[in-house]
């Protein structure tokens, strides 16, 4: 036990040091909603975000101000009209707004410096009013126009933490109320942001709160780990009608991952460490939309021998998989395939040629803390396939100890006569080892 304990200690370490030299020199935008500033751990939050601007990772944040601002006007007695979502700011109340959206942005600043990170408000934000829609005149408030990306470069060049509020100007220095996830949007897009993180106060996708399609990844308390964008659209789709702010973000997400970044997570921001826990691990907490390739499987490298017996190594021990040293796998290199997440391999199997029709699928391990994704099906899958595609006709395995798997994945007993003569010769009775076989013309897909 104390064994297995140090590898999750040592494939954690090893997450965190892959993730940091990945994001070095990234920008995150991080959205931030209103009631997170009240949460016990907030600071926290805060001297999280500080650590990662110390570490070289670039980080623009966009907070949220919209149940200030309500407090705000309520306090000094100023009316705030709201049309389809859209808050009317008048000329009464933009002073007052824009008081609250810069009480916010201060808030953030004061604790940042409290962490010893420099941070600026800035006016990077061009806007113009929304007009007159439909009857209805919205005063001051605006949209975005652009983003000034020359200075914000600058100010992130700097080594500081820029902080928009819901606050955005014209050419001539009239300002407009604007809405906080319009700003994270268009900011994220301007820089072309590696990561954007709404954080909010809810708890995220699960199927007590949403109608979501089977066969999502999801996370060990049953969130929905992550989303391809045709999987984000299917849950917009299947939930349509349903007024949860969740489904707002997920709408932002999917159309900044269109828009050009790479990833854009909604993260429930009231959970200790959420930001690095989401950062530096392949799973993470939250949600993640993805609009690159986010896991493959592929032939194995000559420089993934070393991640492959590693994760070959306790199965070896305990002698579920034959011994194989370094330069087995380097005289086999061809045969091998890894399943990769964010670029680290987590699984590996084998489709060995015997001529004859056959191939043996072999050496099939994958990380044990990530089980719930079925890697090893997919792993086999995809040997099947591969199999099919070089014209054999049956594949056949050897096992000791995984008889159920892969008798549920359809492979039947089969005896020793009828493997290909070259691999009969070399069974090893001494290790027993059981022969189940998949004839690859009646063979069904075997679901992952």
């Amino acid at each position: 036990m104390d064994e297995i304990k140090h590898r999750e200690q040592v494939d954690l370490i090893r997450e965190v040091f892959y993730y940091q030299s990945r994001f070095d020199g990234k920008t995150i935008v991080l959205k931030i909603d209103y009631p997170i500033l009240n949460a016990p751990h907030f600071p926290q939050l805060l001297k999280d975000l500080a650590m990662l601007r110390a570490t070289g990772i670039e980080i623009i944040l966009v907070p949220g101000a919209k149940e200030w601002i309500d407090a705000v006007l309520k306090e000094y007695d100023t009316e705030s009209e709201w049309v389809k979502d859209v808050r009317i700011a008048t000329q009464d109340s933009i002073p007052f707004i824009r008081m609250a959206a810069f009480d916010v942005a201060n808030r953030l600043m004061t604790l940042l410096t409290a962490f010893q990170a420099n941070s600026v408000i800035g006016n990077f934000t061009r806007a113009r009013g929304l007009g007159v829609v439909e009857g209805v005149d919205f005063q001051n408030t605006g949209r975005v126009e652009k983003i000034l990306k020359e200075p914000l470069q600058q100010i992130l060049d700097q080594g500081m933490i820029p902080i928009f509020p819901c606050i955005g100007w014209n050419a001539a220095g009239k300002p407009y109320n604007l809405s906080s996830d319009e700003i994270a949007l268009a900011v994220a897009e301007a820089l072309q942001a590696e990561k954007l993180f709404f954080v909010t106060d809810s708890d995220g996708f699960m199927d007590s709160r949403f109608s979501l399609p089977p066969g999502l990844v999801k996370n060990s308390d049953g969130r929905v780990a992550r989303l391809s964008l045709e999987e984000a659209q299917e849950v917009l789709t299947l939930n349509a009608g349903n007024p949860d702010p969740d489904l707002k973000y997920l709408d932002l997400a999917l159309k900044a991952c269109k828009n050009g970044t790479e990833r854009a997570h909604v993260v429930d921001g009231r959970m200790e460490g959420a930001i690095l826990r989401e950062i530096f691990s392949n799973l993470g907490i939250g949600t993640m939309v993805y609009g690159n390739d986010y896991e493959s499987i592929r032939p194995m490298k000559t420089t993934d021998i070393g991640d492959v017996l590693r994760l070959m190594q306790p199965l070896m021990e305990e002698g579920i998989l034959i011994k194989r040293t370094e330069d087995d796998l380097m005289s086999r290199q061809g045969d091998f395939v890894v399943y990769e997440i964010d670029g680290v391999v987590h699984a590996c199997g084998a489709l060995h040629d015997f001529g004859q029709g056959q191939g043996e699928i072999a050496a099939i391990a994958t990380n044990p803390n990530y089980a719930h994704l079925s890697m090893g099906r997919k792993i086999l899958s995809y040997l099947v396939e591969k199999a099919v595609k070089q014209t054999m006709t049956r594949v056949f395995v050897l096992t000791t100890r995984t008889v159920d798997w892969f008798e549920q994945l359809g492979f039947v007993e089969a005896p020793l006569d009828s493997l290909p003569e070259k691999k009969q010769q070399t069974y090893n009775h001494a290790r027993k080892s059981r022969i189940f076989a998949l004839e690859l013309k009646d063979r069904k897909t075997i679901k992952s």
